[in-house]
């Protein structure tokens, strides 16, 4: 039933950030399911107090109609500016990320999912850009936790006095030698977790004591970054090829290395604009470089040819870039051979220049080998750090970005405008929407300051792929277990009104641009909870394991410049001709140092990528947080422990795979173990590293 208003008694009220404190007390009469509606500047609002689900047609009678006004008011009308406080979820395109940059979503041409409306102004004679914020509103439910926003801006004001105090020591030029690069870091002082606030508090003063009781060289060599893990590891991992290789396995982009199904490897972009379809890794090729122990053929059809292959994503841009100051790219492809010992050994790297044009540079590529000269090695060196690039810059912009964060948040719009809070499906996603639109708000603004079956896997020893598809099938059963409980049959899915109304928003306004692809699964099938069970496993995976493989990594493997160069800043000496060989040839080192990150690139790279690989002191871990309406059924209750004692026989079995010394891309002399998808077994701040903290929840960071 719906009471009157109660009478509260008002406690505080801080008008800029619209919190109101008051106390209420109600009778016992009141509905079990202990829904309280306000009526406040933001419309009406319920509060849910009881923790039991219920779908739409189960909804107790006091309190459906609070349930669709409040999903009503949710939605807002699509009008209006949106202040700090509001609890107003809509779409937008990604037109706020500056004049220089296209509109992403509403087009063809760029095809993007929506991000949250924030009701900015459109800059004038511009129509389709929203002005670019000081501050980026998001729904006030997903702000940060107030210990979340003092760890996020405590880490950034650490990281900036940091480097602000190096920045006056370097400057836009490049590093001088490795050991010049090697100095910024301090031997042994790992990027160890740290909850305490307090302690970073006491830290923070104690830096600015010591900024006027320390003589500079001292206070410098107070503020050296931690070691990456890489490094630590092995202080030349940077330049193996072995190394190269496993962290397309294991490393911090383990998502884009690709069987070569067949030869020859050919283009799909235009011949015309882009030159020969036809790769110049040939059959020939191939069999030189691994020896003549199988014909090329034979490498494929034995699956043992892998390619990274960069060279239709990226030859479009190439001219563009180039405009750029301090930066170069390439077409590439990196071709791999899987060795009898389950390792990757790469063979040949072909760059590619397409023609500008207007015809003044004609098209160019070559191909590099490990073999041969120390000349021909120094320049495998250098095309594979353009590749290394490559991978970092794909990495960052397609499968760290688009496909976590950005793909995430209309599923987030959706459910909160489409599900209500009492929904059993709102509840079991929550968890997996924690900060992440906050996150991706703070993204949008830092963008502008820096430029289902069974699998059998072709490479065994695989670290990304054995630890997620054991986190994949965990997730599964947890999700099926979850699904049945609450639909019985295919009908209960299909009848569910509030879900079948955030499935379909997801698709023809959250991903408005691909609303028409055949891929989308179908939910008002005859296979509705099937789908439902595999659309919801996909979404707790990319949040949580995806999202873990692709984050914590980042300072790890990129916090040492020379290991995971974010952008190369020269061109290759051979594409530029005999005087630019001749300098080459006179010092490859300094071309090598000339081609990485010059040293205030360098700075504010480590900067961000120190601060995106850190854990929140209120994180929630995969199988340690439990949400009220879980354990308030029994059912699901014993379901989510069943989910638990499963991901703790994972961290078993990984634990036991970074032991074994047959499994070489994980473990071994200088091998950085693969913990980033182990499961938190217990207090994540107790372990030496981000990447053992265990795998949180949500895209928080």
């Amino acid at each position: 039933m719906e009471t009157a208003p109660c009478k509260a008694t008002f406690l505080e009220s801080r008008p800029d950030d619209r919190i109101y404190m008051f106390e209420a007390t109600f009778d016992d009469v009141f509905c079990t399911v202990g829904a309280v509606r306000l009526d406040n500047d933001y419309e009406h609002e319920m509060f849910i107090t009881e923790v039991k689900s219920y779908l739409p047609s189960q909804t107790p009678k006091g309190v459906q109609q609070l349930r669709q006004s409040e999903l009503e008011a949710i939605r807002g009308n699509g009008r209006g500016p949106r202040t700090k406080g509001d609890r107003i979820y809509d779409y937008d395109l990604y037109n706020d990320l500056g004049d220089n940059r296209p509109v992403l979503g509403g087009s063809d041409k760029y095809p993007y999912p929506r991000r949250c409306r924030t009701g900015r102004p459109k800059n004038k004679g511009k129509e389709e850009r929203t002005k670019e914020p000081e501050d980026i509103y998001v729904p006030r439910d997903e702000a940060f936790s107030e210990s979340k926003q003092n760890a996020f801006e405590a880490k950034k004001i650490l990281s900036g006095l940091h480097a602000n105090l190096r920045f006056l020591l370097h400057n836009n030029n490049s590093w001088t030698s490795l050991s010049a690069i090697n100095r910024i870091y301090e031997d042994g002082y790992r990027n160890k977790p740290n909850k305490d606030e307090e302690s970073k508090s006491e830290l923070f003063w104690d830096l600015a004591r010591k900024f006027f009781t320390l003589h500079w060289g001292q206070l410098f060599e107070y503020f050296k970054f931690e070691t990456p893990e890489v490094y630590d590891a092995d202080t030349l991992a940077w330049d193996r090829d072995e190394e190269f290789a496993r962290e397309t396995l294991g490393g911090m982009n383990p998502m884009s290395i690709r069987l070569v199904e067949k030869l020859p490897i050919v283009s799909q972009l235009d011949e015309e604009d882009y030159g020969p379809r036809e790769s110049l890794l040939t059959e020939q090729l191939i069999e030189e470089q691994i020896n003549g122990v199988m014909t090329a053929k034979e490498a494929v059809d034995n699956k043992k040819l892998f390619i990274l292959d960069y060279h239709d994503a990226l030859l479009p841009y190439v001219h563009d870039v180039r405009t750029l100051k301090d930066t170069t790219l390439y077409g590439s492809r990196t071709l791999f051979f899987l060795t009898k010992e389950g390792t990757l050994k790469p063979i040949a790297i072909e760059l590619t220049r397409p023609s500008k044009p207007n015809g003044k540079q004609p098209w160019w590529r070559h191909v590099f080998t490990p073999h041969g000269s120390v000349s021909a090695s120094k320049l495998w060196q250098l095309a594979r750090t353009h590749v290394v690039a490559h991978d970092t810059g794909y990495h960052q912009l397609i499968n760290h970005w688009l496909r976590t964060h950005c793909c995430v948040e209309p599923y987030i719009i959706a459910a909160n405008r489409q599900l209500s809070q009492m929904h059993p499906i709102y509840r079991l996603l929550h968890p997996h929407f924690r900060y992440t639109m906050e996150i991706n708000a703070l993204a949008r603004d830092l963008q502008r300051l820096l430029a289902d079956g069974k699998l059998e896997l072709t490479i065994e020893d695989y670290p990304y792929a054995n630890d997620g598809l054991l986190i994949w099938d965990a997730i599964k059963e947890w999700i099926s277990d979850y699904v049945n409980h609450y639909y019985s049959s295919n009908d209960d899915v299909i009848n569910d009104q509030e879900l079948q109304g955030w499935w379909k928003e997801v698709r023809t306004k959250g991903h408005e641009d691909k609303q028409h692809e055949p891929w989308w699964p179908k939910l008002d099938s005859g296979e509705a909870r099937e789908s439902l069970i595999q659309v919801l496993t996909t979404i707790i995976w990319i949040t949580s394991g995806h999202h873990a493989a692709v984050n914590f990594g980042q300072y790890p493997y990129a916090g040492y410049i020379p290991n995971r160069p974010t952008i190369a800043r020269q061109n290759i000496p051979l594409e530029m001709g005999d005087e630019a060989m001749k300098i080459y040839n006179k010092n490859p080192d300094k071309v090598l140092l000339d081609t990485f990150l010059s040293q205030f690139q360098s700075l504010n790279v480590i900067i961000v990528l120190d601060l995106l690989s850190s854990h929140s002191p209120d994180e929630q871990y995969m199988g340690t947080h439990v949400e009220p309406a879980w354990t308030a059924d029994e059912k699901i209750k014993s379901a989510f422990y069943k989910f638990r004692g499963r991901l703790w026989d994972i961290v078993k079995k990984i634990n036991k795979w970074n032991d074994d010394p047959t499994r070489k891309n994980r473990h071994g002399a200088g091998v950085v173990p693969y913990t980033l998808l182990r499961p938190c077994d217990g207090n994540p701040w107790d372990e030496k590293s981000v990447m053992e903290m265990g795998i949180p929840n949500s895209i928080s960071i």
